[in-house]
């Protein structure tokens, strides 16, 4: 089949669970794994004669994701309630933005897997409430139902369709969670459905300006789930297309087992779900010098940050992509930075132990044992040449974890790491290890001069380590070389 002459086409929407204490419309608590049904009440179970109200903290995020991404921020907000029936939905209706949602354009840069920068545009972004959740069990003869979840305020983020692969579609959600905690508006847990995505898959012949028909696959948690079903989806319509067929609109479900999507309706249009102003709920009126309170309060954001580390303090893109994961990590980068001027070695410090160590034992970098002082002064001494940088990664930091009250230098030297740079005493191992090895002696000057590093770490074994390097290859170099 000429996969090859179609192009994918792919929206998504997002759907962002915020980390607010309440409900988007009541006071129920919205923590993630109490028993089932305790985090409920009249408002979210729908009961009759019941009113909602708006959480403020919910639309405050709402408000910080906007800017974050360049959206306008529409001053006047309405809501509305989309009517369908389903198990899981108490009332009947979700309190939803149709008419005026909160946040209008905008755009997210992405990372492609060339190094490349795609800016993805953003239709809107709206604030609404999430349904409960229903359990199977195939042994069972019932569905069980969880209404915890009924309630729990999210934005859900529309983009245009400028995807062109699940790629595309990975790197946008990681860069989407990135941000999102960044801002500290949600976790970002996919696994427990803090984040979630409906992918709106269609394909066209290269070239063609005019969008396909488009089947929407619903409720992908994991992005390995959503790079399978893109791909899955993707064959299908074209098979459909080259043997003549045509696509239908439809909502699609995806199964990880099989690794296909099969149909679960037709795809709703807006006019299925009888939207209509939500009577319970007036007008919500924000005023500027509250946007300019939050955008006053905004943090510095992923992307600026990786372009900072890399023309600031002279990162590669590798590293710098490293340190802005999480945001506790760039600024714990950034403070590291106020107490050295070496900040690759602090780059590396930070990446190959700092990290590992925290996150093997259970430890957060706010509450990091050993202080930036000290781990500066660490650096420094492997820039000085004072430790070996392998002895210290390997010795010394592990007894600055131990006694972080300590100074490295003190532990340093308690252990006997401080180099030798004495001349006279490293030309005694220099010429105990090339009396020792006449053979490669003889090779070396032959011409295998990758026996430099053989001879290196003889000598680093007859001094303990303790020998300083730079000194130690100048003179294997002289004695060899004569």
């Amino acid at each position: 089949m000429p996969y090859d002459k179609y192009e994918t086409v792919i929206g998504l929407e997002i759907h962002v669970q915020l980390s607010t204490k309440s409900k988007a419309f009541c006071g129920d608590d919205t923590s993630f794994g109490g028993s089932p049904n305790t985090q409920v009440s009249t408002i979210s179970l729908g009961h009759p004669g019941t009113l909602p109200r708006i959480n403020k903290q919910q639309v405050a995020y709402a408000v910080r994701l906007g800017l974050a991404l360049g959206s306008r921020i529409n001053l006047r907000n309405t809501f509305d309630r989309k009517n369908y029936f389903y198990a899981d939905l108490p009332k009947g209706y979700q309190i939803t933005q149709d008419k005026a949602p909160i946040c209008i354009g905008g755009t997210v840069p992405i990372r492609l897997d060339s190094g490349e920068t795609k800016k993805i545009r953003i239709h809107h972004i709206h604030m609404e409430e999430d349904a409960g959740k229903l359990m199977h069990d195939s042994n069972a003869p019932v569905s069980l139902i969880d209404l915890n979840r009924a309630g729990v305020p999210l934005l859900e983020i529309v983009t245009e369709p400028d995807l062109r692969s699940a790629g595309e579609v990975d790197a946008l959600m990681s860069g989407m969670r990135q941000l999102i905690r960044y801002l500290g508006i949600s976790d970002g847990n996919m696994e427990q459905g803090s984040m979630r995505c409906d992918c709106n898959v269609s394909v066209r012949l290269r070239g063609a300006s005019q969008l396909g028909q488009r089947c929407e696959i619903k409720n992908l948690n994991s992005m390995r789930y959503a790079r399978r079903a893109i791909a899955y989806e993707t064959r299908r319509q074209i098979d459909i297309l080259e043997t003549g067929g045509s696509i239908s609109q439809q909502t699609l479900n995806f199964d990880p087992s099989s690794g296909t999507t099969s149909p679960l309706r037709d795809k709703e249009d807006a006019h299925d779900y009888r939207y209509f102003p939500e009577p319970d709920l007036p007008p919500l009126v924000l005023s500027e010098s509250w946007i300019q309170h939050l955008q006053s309060e905004m943090p510095a954001l992923p992307w600026d940050l990786f372009e900072r580390f890399q023309t600031q303090y002279g990162l590669p893109a590798y590293d710098a992509e490293l340190l802005t994961a999480e945001h506790t990590t760039a600024l714990f980068f950034m403070d590291l930075c106020r107490h050295t001027q070496a900040y690759k070695a602090a780059a590396n410090l930070i990446i190959n132990k700092v990290l590992p160590f925290a996150n093997e034992n259970a430890c957060t970098l706010d509450a990091f044992p050993i202080g930036l002082p000290a781990l500066a002064e660490f650096i420094q001494l492997i820039e000085q040449g004072q430790v070996a940088a392998a002895t210290a990664y390997q010795q010394l930091f592990p007894a600055m974890a131990e006694e972080p009250d300590k100074k490295p230098m003190h532990l340093a030297e308690a252990l006997q790491l401080i180099q030798n740079s004495d001349a006279d005493e490293l030309e005694k191992w220099v010429s105990a290890v090339l009396e020792a090895n006449p053979e490669e002696v003889s090779r070396y000057q032959k011409g295998k001069k990758g026996l430099l590093g053989f001879f290196m770490g003889e000598v680093m074994k007859q001094s303990k380590g303790k020998a300083d390097p730079k000194l130690t290859t100048a003179l294997l170099k002289r004695a060899l070389d004569a």
